[in-house]
């Protein structure tokens, strides 16, 4: 994973935030790599940038990472791009394919094995965006770094 160069205000260069970023080629292990290069990276701007980030926020930046990664490179051809950025107090998870087909959440069923991945980090996720690119589409997942005083760990409000 490479390293956007930083400015000494903790933002990196070009007006963008602390970020690192890997392209997959869907070979073996690469989801597990990718896991890992998202926690490296984590514990890199807390131990660099003095960024508090919550245990919570580490393992479910790898959740979210694995889910992301691994839809990306059974639904789409051709790589994928991964990138984790700071921006204030989350973490964002930025996933690039190929494949221009927007994913749908699927209904509650208990009785479906398999196929809750998207469902799983949408209840995790304080934000999630997708987007159309002019190839392929990037999806956007967004966690806080420290976990609510309050006790709060739920993912998106529902509206």
């Amino acid at each position: 994973m490479e390293s956007m160069p930083v400015d000494g205000d903790g933002t990196a260069r070009g007006e963008r935030a602390l970020q690192a970023t890997v392209a997959l080629d869907g070979e073996g292990g690469c989801i597990a790599r990718a896991r890992h290069q998202a926690a490296e990276f984590l514990a890199r701007v807390q131990a660099e940038h003095g960024l508090p980030v919550s245990q919570r926020a580490m393992d479910l930046t790898q959740l979210v990472v694995s889910e992301l990664v691994t839809n990306a490179l059974k639904y789409a051809p051709g790589p994928v791009l991964l990138d984790v950025r700071i921006d204030g107090d989350a973490v964002e998870i930025v996933v690039w394919d190929s494949d221009p087909a927007l994913p749908v959440a699927r209904a509650a069923d208990a009785g479906r094995v398999g196929q809750h991945g998207l469902e799983i980090v949408m209840a995790v996720c304080q934000g999630f965006e997708v987007q159309r690119e002019p190839v392929g589409k990037r999806i956007t997942a967004r966690l806080v770094l420290l976990d609510d005083p309050g006790g709060d760990i739920t993912g998106l409000n529902p509206a």
